[in-house]
């Protein structure tokens, strides 16, 4: 039994220095944060990394299309994702006014079966 006991004080010495040094390599590690500075994920101060986002533009106001075709599919598929859901205005960068445009040309699409209303997956 005393050899238990003298392991057991062994093994609390070595733990007691490990516990402390965790918490403390840790808490140094998070506040420095390395190179994530300025809060936003893009990078610098501001949100300025390596990479600048372009502006989107609206496809269908740059080449002066008013009506959307619901008959045009290929068109229409580049709005509508792989699931076959309408992939919505911040990513595809159309304007608002298109957009409800668009919705309503691929729900058109879908009722007489030009588009689907979801893939089989």
């Amino acid at each position: 039994m005393s050899e238990e006991t003298v392991k057991a004080p062994e093994t609390s010495a070595v733990a007691a220095p490990q516990a402390s040094t965790g918490p403390a390599a840790g808490s140094g590690s998070g506040s420095s944060s390395g190179p994530r500075q300025g809060g936003r994920p893009g990078g610098g101060p501001g949100g300025r990394g390596k990479f600048f986002r372009r502006k989107k533009v609206c496809k269908f106001c740059t080449e002066k299309i008013d009506a959307v075709p619901y008959r045009d599919v290929r068109l229409l598929q580049q709005f509508v994702a792989e699931r076959g859901k309408i992939v919505p205005r911040r990513l595809t960068g159309v304007c608002t006014t298109h957009q409800r445009r668009l919705t309503r040309a691929i729900k058109q699409a879908r009722n007489i079966a030009l588009l689907p209303f979801a893939t089989k997956h």
